[in-house]
């Protein structure tokens, strides 16, 4: 299974509480830092509720 890697690349100031919190989920708190996470479902599905915040790649 592949991963993905997370960028935050904007500010979550001023963003909907609900996206700040998927956001911190993710694994991800200030802007510029990467993650990577497995490319599943639940992922995808909270990559696509924040995509405004976030560039991803596939590892």
């Amino acid at each position: 299974m592949a991963n993905l890697k997370v960028t935050l690349v904007k500010s979550t100031i001023g963003a909907v509480p609900k996206h700040k919190k998927t956001v911190e989920a993710l694994g991800l708190k200030k802007t510029g830092r990467t993650v990577e996470l497995p490319d599943n479902a639940a992922t995808r599905g909270m990559i696509k509720q924040v995509a405004h915040l976030v560039k991803v790649e596939e590892v």
